[in-house]
């Protein structure tokens, strides 16, 4: 073999993040010509386009040239060793995946390399099975994370859904749609199972509307008690109602120019709804307590997940006022049939919560990948980012393993965990931290909304504030959507 740069099944270099790519190209740096030889007969036979060189210079000229998934850099080359040459590589191609192999592996050369920009670190002899994991693991982290970029990107031009990540089928039609539909003045109903993201597709139809620069105001209607919701949508006039000591604006008010999102529409009494279809029939409204009419230009959006023609034929949802709402119907497809969409919105929230902890980056391990792809989030999109959220906290290291995941992901059983960590505990005991964990993970997966979570269990909500106050379960604010 040549001691100049062979190559081997070369390829047209193609972006890192393109999606019509063919072999995934692999670059070996390495001085040793048996070195070379074997691991390129080894990854040609998996798969993979190589390209060699003998010494750093050459490599880096290769690097300056070309684009590749993966460096192989060995650490005692001729002349600049590895380590010498990894800043250079970094600030050349900082996206790139770099393994580093060498026959002297010490904790300091480990340390070094890792503090320097390199992925992992292999050793003379290698194992080659393990080898291939590992790079086939790097260059998957690496690609999902280019993915997230570069779609970021796609979507902030195109549509400047900022904070939305899919890039399935589903969800790219599901796009399509609110870029038509954001700037007209259509009542746009939003449907779709609980932790799907309606509010962000409210938002982003908000967002790409004529309407941009006014409020987007939020209510979720089913949070808010039923006595209270008048007051909250249309306001009071002052001595309405015995703590009226003053007059206040309501939602609909607060709203004018802009867009009001009606959240969980179909929890709404009959009552309420036969006012909100006036508003949506002439657009005028009254205090609570007042005697003059409000005129609003208000635009409507409206999510829900429950099935409202199912609610109309039940007789708990008026029919005129949901076709009234159905003007423009939308459908959030749920999170277990866009398993594509998993591993970027996994490295998405990594990366957020990364962020607003203040802690270095992460990823997920093959099998805890292989985890998420297989479980069926019956809290979707929410239950994931609440999961990986979880894992930047618990983390302390790089890589987001199964044990980090919560147990109702990994198929681990409540009781078995308690008992794992209360192996004295009494019957009473047990039940009692078998019960904490349960109403704990079921907040958590509800973003901590006790009205959502005491619906799930099908109890009162008094009843379960009764078992988090008995419980001592710590209530965190819901966070942002």
């Amino acid at each position: 073999m040549s001691e100049a740069i062979a190559v081997a099944d070369a390829v047209a270099p193609a972006e890192i993040t393109s999606t019509n790519r063919s072999l995934p190209r692999i670059l070996i740096i390495d001085d040793e010509a048996a070195v070379r030889e074997s691991l390129e007969v080894l990854l040609t036979l998996e798969g993979f386009s190589v390209t060699i060189a003998p010494e750093g210079t050459t490599g880096l000229d290769v690097l300056a040239r070309e684009e590749f998934d993966l460096l192989l850099l060995d650490l005692a080359l001729p002349g600049e060793s590895g380590l010498d040459l990894l800043p250079r590589i970094v600030e050349l191609r900082p996206q790139l995946p770099v393994i580093m192999i060498t026959a002297y592996g010490t904790v300091g050369n480990v340390v070094e390399a890792i503090r320097s920009g390199a992925d992992n670190f292999v050793q003379k002899p290698w194992d080659n099975e393990k080898l291939i994991l590992d790079i086939r693991s790097a260059i998957a982290r690496r690609r999902a994370e280019s993915e997230v970029i570069l779609l970021r990107r796609t979507l902030k031009q195109r549509y400047s859904f900022e904070n939305i990540v899919g890039k399935s089928d589903p969800m790219l039609r599901l796009f399509d749609v609110v870029v038509q539909v954001a700037p007209s003045r259509s009542t746009v109903l939003i449907q779709g199972e609980s932790g799907t993201g309606k509010e962000l597709i409210a938002k982003a139809l908000h967002a790409n509307s004529p309407r941009r620069d006014r409020p987007f105001v939020p209510v979720n209607t089913g949070a808010v008690p039923s006595e209270l919701l008048e007051s909250t949508l249309f306001g009071h006039v002052r001595g309405a109602f015995t703590s009226a000591v003053s007059s206040k604006k309501g939602l609909f008010e607060v709203a004018d120019g802009g867009t009001l999102f009606l959240d969980e529409i179909g929890t709404m009494g009959m009552d309420m709804q036969a006012k909100i279809l006036r508003v949506l029939q002439d657009r005028r409204f009254m205090q609570l307590g007042g005697t003059q009419e409000i005129q609003v230009d208000v635009r409507i959006i409206a999510a829900t997940n429950v099935n409202l023609q199912n609610a109309v034929r039940e007789g708990r949802f008026r029919e005129d006022l949901f076709y009234r709402l159905n003007v423009i119907a939308l459908e959030l497809p749920p999170l277990r049939t866009r398993k594509s969409d998993i591993p970027l919105l996994s490295q998405h929230f990594l990366d957020f919560y990364a962020k607003e902890n203040s802690v270095d980056q992460k990823v997920l391990s093959p099998e805890s990948l292989r985890i998420l792809m297989d479980y069926d989030w019956p809290g979707n999109v929410r239950e994931l980012e609440n999961a990986m959220e979880r894992g930047i906290v618990l983390a302390n290291a790089r890589v987001i393993t199964p044990e980090l995941l919560p147990p109702q992901i990994t198929g681990s059983s409540y009781t078995a965990t308690a008992l794992e960590h209360r192996p004295d505990a009494s019957l009473f005991e047990l039940m009692e931290e078998i019960e904490r964990r349960i109403i704990s993970d079921r907040l958590e997966r509800c973003h901590w909304n006790q009205t959502e979570a005491s619906e799930f269990f099908k109890i009162p909500l008094s009843t379960l504030n009764q078992k988090i106050k008995r419980l001592n379960i710590e209530i965190r604010k819901r966070p942002r959507e």
